[in-house]
């Protein structure tokens, strides 16, 4: 059946897809396509389906097979729903909570959601107005559902959507749960015309609107978990500004900053209200280079030194600082990483809970220096592959071997610091951030002060994040193999000195680079080809080594199917390289840390492994990238 499918002539498949297709917007896109020829677009619309991954699905919201619309949305969530019914015990009556975000389409997409599953039977619980992406999984963990649905592209560019999935713990699904849905999904795709009636589901008898009562406890969770003194949080005279980005942040980190019982922020006229367009910002991510301009004029012309942010769902946040030079400090994902780490250990012993008890965790391109602070400080670390699918997952094992679960977070500014949401949450990230500026400014601190106080006791780390655009995969592939096992025999040019680890049972010989940069290289991890070894700089260098079938295996998990290598060396440095699951790019992670505190020093080292990427690993002259 795949066969027969994939092999179909692009006429015959236009044709069926528009027998399947019941929304006149999307059939008419491939009916004036047909109508014109164009048998490229139609290729790329219609031969490949959308791949349902650990993230559910993300694609831009156009006609085919491959993008998101009414048509994959109620494939995805047949597929979905038939697989949960399955797998969780009691799944219909425990029931799906689904929510959305205030894009374009993603009312429609989370009404068709719930309508998937009430046909199998299920209970919905269900948010009909525009929410933020932390409510669904933290109403999963509070009412015991089965699953979560929560429609939303982050922080994508306006013509995307998503459709991003929570198992029953809360938190998002991990493998092989992702491919067995996928599997599902591709077996539940017969449609039948009850399956696209958006109307009527709230009246639905098995949907509850959850919407009063969740909210009211996640605010109570959030505040009476986390809020240090209302009594003083209410007397600072700290003023911020804060954008939700034209996203439906505003009112939920309205009430959270009541709940702490700090003053609300000083608002940006422009972007408070949700607009799916994103009018004032050419991307709407925080962390990109001008997003918060408009912010920090709202600050300059009100006398405000502190610019707060969500991303449009609201589980991201951000923060600049103004210095005493007027210039503004864009606090980097890690950096504020470090900050809540710091704030969080505070808060727990002020409770009275042991360092010892402390569970942290970060991804494993983010910064090593929660790790140096645990090694300082004496509470569990651990760090996981990238995502919160892995750490909120990691948080929970080490909370049933009876860890306090106390922060974790991505460099991509994503902070879980309560265990009551198991995914990032901008919002509380918000409040906890402002009650600490607050507590500092009442000591005549700011929170750059705070960061320096941290690289005084930890060392000073300095990272390097950027990417490659690598349109061919061919190349991308070209370039890991090179980095892998050396230049091809006919290579023109000089290259580094490598290693030689003889593989007998692969059949391969690893031959990665001994410096980067000129830096000795210590520890090597590729989860591509399935290797790790630490002090590999002490392997002599005259002969290969012969690597056995049980040595060097990493502990994460290996993927032959996307190329990911992490570097460290004797200067400090770690360097991680990997390719995109969901856009054309080389992305690499580079950080540098002088235990000396000495500034200077960790931005020469940085600057000449950051060359040593572009010019030595990627050669990005030479492949035109």
């Amino acid at each position: 059946m795949k066969g027969a499918y994939l092999t179909l002539p692009i006429a015959r498949l236009a044709e069926r897809w528009l027998s399947e297709d019941k929304d006149p917007e999307t059939r008419g896109q491939i009916e004036r396509l047909l109508a014109a020829n164009d048998e490229d677009t139609l290729e790329k619309l219609l031969r490949n389906r959308i791949e349902f991954g650990t993230a559910g699905l993300r694609a831009r919201m156009e006609a085919g097979y491959s993008r998101l619309n009414r048509l994959t949305v109620i494939t995805a969530s047949q597929g979905l729903a038939a697989y949960v019914a399955k797998a969780v015990e009691g799944a219909q009556q425990r029931g799906v909570v689904v929510g959305h975000d205030h894009r374009h389409n993603s009312a429609a997409f989370a009404r068709l959601t719930a309508r998937a599953f009430l046909r199998l039977g299920f209970h919905v619980y269900f948010y009909p107005g525009l929410g933020l992406t932390p409510e669904v999984p933290f109403a999963v963990k509070r009412l015991g559902a089965a699953c979560g649905v929560m429609i939303t592209a982050s922080h994508n560019p306006k013509d995307d959507n998503g459709y991003k999935v929570y198992w029953e713990n809360g938190a998002q699904i991990c493998p092989p749960v992702d491919e067995a849905i996928a599997r599902s999904i591709g077996e539940n795709q017969l449609m039948e015309q009850e399956s696209w009636d958006e109307d009527g589901v709230e009246a639905d008898p098995n949907v509850e609107d959850v919407t009063q009562r969740m909210m009211d406890a996640y605010f109570d969770a959030a505040a009476g978990g986390l809020a240090a003194d209302r009594e003083a949080n209410s007397r600072t005279e700290l003023r911020y500004v804060y954008t939700p980005m034209h996203g439906v942040g505003a009112p939920f980190a309205t009430r959270m900053l009541a709940a702490f019982g700090l003053p609300p922020f000083v608002p940006v006229p422009e972007q408070m209200n949700p607009d799916p367009d994103f009018p004032s910002v050419a991307f709407p991510n925080p962390e990109e280079k001008g997003a918060l301009d408009m912010a920090k004029h709202v600050a300059d012309a009100q006398g405000v030194g502190l610019v707060l942010a969500n991303d449009p769902d609201a589980d991201r946040f951000a923060a600049a600082e103004k210095q005493p030079d007027s210039s503004w400090l864009a606090f980097t994902g890690d950096q504020l990483g470090t900050i809540f780490a710091a704030a969080v250990l505070a808060m727990a012993r002020r409770a009275g809970i042991s360092d010892e008890r402390v569970a942290m965790v970060n991804s494993t391109v983010s910064s090593r220096m929660l790790s140096v602070m645990a090694q300082a400080e004496g509470f569990r670390y651990a760090d996981t592959l990238t995502g919160f699918k892995f750490m909120a997952n990691e948080l929970l094992a080490l909370q049933r071997q009876g860890f306090f679960v106390g922060f974790g977070y991505e460099e991509a500014i994503g902070y879980m610091i309560h265990d009551h949401v198991l995914d990032k949450d901008g919002v509380t990230a918000l409040a906890v951030f402002v009650q600490l500026a607050a507590q500092l400014h009442a000591q005549g601190k700011s929170v750059a002060d705070y960061l320096e106080e941290q690289y005084a006791r930890y060392g000073y780390f300095v990272s390097a994040n950027s990417y490659f655009v690598s349109p061919d995969p061919a190349k991308t592939g070209l370039i890991f193999s090179r980095i892998r096992y050396g230049p091809e025999a006919d290579e023109a040019g000089a290259d580094v000195q490598r290693f030689e680890f003889v593989r007998s049972v692969h059949g391969d010989t690893l031959r990665y680079p001994r410096t980067i940069g000129g830096f000795p290289v210590s520890y090597i991890r590729d989860l591509t080809t399935g290797f790790e070894m630490r002090d590999v700089d002490k392997v002599e260098a005259e002969a290969p080594l012969v690597v056995g079938l049980d040595e060097c295996r990493p502990t994460f998990p290996v993927s032959a199917g996307s190329h990911m290598i992490t570097f460290e060396t004797r200067n400090g440095g770690r360097l991680t390289m990997r390719t995109s699951g969901t856009e054309p790019k080389l992305k690499y992670y580079l950080e540098v840390r002088n235990q000396d505190n000495d500034r200077e020093a960790a931005a020469r080292d940085l600057e000449a492994m950051v060359n040593a990427v572009a010019c030595e690993l990627v050669r990005a002259t030479e492949n035109g990238l």
